[in-house]
């Protein structure tokens, strides 16, 4: 639990530690920590299946079911049996705080459960990770990249202390966060010429997240802000922003969002109205269902995502990515790798547990004991946040509807 606990008093946290431990192995299996019944374990994930979010995160969950498989289905000497939930409704289109809440419940009440996979957005995760916690189940994200949700610097007042009510970390991701997406976003505007930006979100956790980290280091890189605004998401259209912003005389535009908040719609307008101007955006929009519906815009379009071309990455993930297509018939989206390695890095913590990978505070301990770390990403540590030390950003184009790799962007550079 070193390095792991809150700012809370040692006399407190001794007795937060105490309780998580004591009251797990309760009869619906909803305290902290504890042991797991059985010999099958179960791990949950959470990712919204409906609308645009889709196809990502079918391919998320193909890259989890892929991991798996390839472990024969266990990890150490316990059997694990996979749950894939859907945190997303019709109505919505996309992720639904109702549907998050009761997911984690779902998994937090299982007495099987020793893991959950999720959310793939931040915003969901700041609903899933109190629930989680609380019931003391680790939980990976494969995709969160909002930096308030395991680090103080560049947060929001109370983050991230407010996601943990039982005072211990028990969430991770092996993604890297946003404060080193925002300065590779800024490091490929400064890049291609860009000296004035204008920004907009849609205000969720993380579409504002990024957003406000772009704005903050975009002066280091001799880029101006122009403006840094949240749009309505309910709008028809956004033709009196993008006439503001081409007035402005901004020669670049950020959107700090997803695909469902109307990202195609932001986007053609602003290219309609200034088709000289240079649009980027983050992993928020980098999916097929956003990029083969820009249409003349494209040419235009600059993308960051942790995902790497292939040829980055190690032998490992050269073998992710043609057995993904020979097992589903498809390329995968981008964070498929990333929903393999969540899987795999899970399977590890229960199996380094040993004869303990029953027990959900021995598994989340072994978790973050995680360093030297050989995966199909590259070779990382999970740090005392939970927060993966890979700093890789790939740079993309679209072309012909699909994104194209440009460039690795590193930490150093930005």
């Amino acid at each position: 639990m070193r390095g792991r606990r809150l700012a809370v008093s040692g006399a407190l946290l001794g007795a937060l530690t105490f309780g998580v431990a004591a009251c797990g192995g309760d009869e619906e299996g909803t305290g902290g920590g504890g042991q797991v019944a059985g010999e099958t374990l179960t791990i949950y994930s959470s990712l919204p299946l409906q609308g645009d979010s889709r196809p990502q995160s079918e391919s998320v969950v193909n890259g989890m079911k892929l991991a798996l498989e390839e472990a024969g289905g266990k990890a150490g000497d316990f059997t694990i049996k996979y749950v894939s939930l859907d945190d997303s409704t019709p109505a919505a289109g996309k992720w639904e705080p109702g549907a998050v809440s009761a997911n984690a419940r779902k998994a937090a009440q299982d007495k099987s459960t020793i893991a959950y996979l999720g959310e793939f957005n931040s915003g969901a995760a700041a609903v899933s990770i109190p629930i989680t916690n609380e019931a003391g189940i680790l939980q990976i994200s494969p995709s969160n990249t909002y930096v308030g949700l395991t680090r103080a610097e560049g947060a929001e007042p109370g983050e991230p202390d407010k996601y943990y009510p039982a005072g211990t970390r028990t969430y991770g991701r092996v993604v890297p966060a946003d404060h080193i997406q925002a300065a590779a976003d800024v490091s490929y505007m400064k890049e291609n010429g860009v000296t004035k930006v204008y920004i907009l979100h849609d205000k969720e956790v993380y579409g504002k997240g990024i957003a406000d980290g772009v704005a903050k280091l975009a002066p280091d890189q001799e880029i101006e802000v122009l403006g840094n605004e949240g749009i309505d998401t309910k709008a028809a259209n956004f033709r009196s922003l993008a006439a503001k912003i081409k007035a402005s005389g901004a020669d670049g535009f950020f959107f700090g969002g997803i695909t469902q908040n109307k990202g195609v719609q932001v986007w053609k307008d602003v290219y309609a109205a200034n088709p000289e101007i240079k649009l980027f955006g983050p992993d928020g929009v980098a999916e097929s269902p956003f990029t083969e519906k820009l249409g003349e815009s494209q040419k235009n379009t600059y993308i960051t995502v942790a995902t790497l071309d292939p040829a980055s990455y190690p032998p490992a993930a050269q073998k992710f990515f043609t057995d993904y297509k020979a097992k589903f018939g498809a390329d995968p989206e981008p964070y498929a790798i990333y929903g393999y390695e969540a899987m795999a890095v899970a399977l590890l913590a229960i199996e380094n547990a040993g004869a303990k990978g029953n027990d959900r505070q021995a598994v989340i301990d072994e978790f973050f004991k995680i360093k030297g770390r050989e995966s199909v990403l590259g070779t990382y540590d999970i740090d005392e946040n939970g927060d993966t030390t890979l700093s890789d950003y790939g740079a993309y184009r679209v072309k012909d509807g699909k994104l194209v790799f440009d460039k690795v962007i590193k930490a150093a550079t930005a």
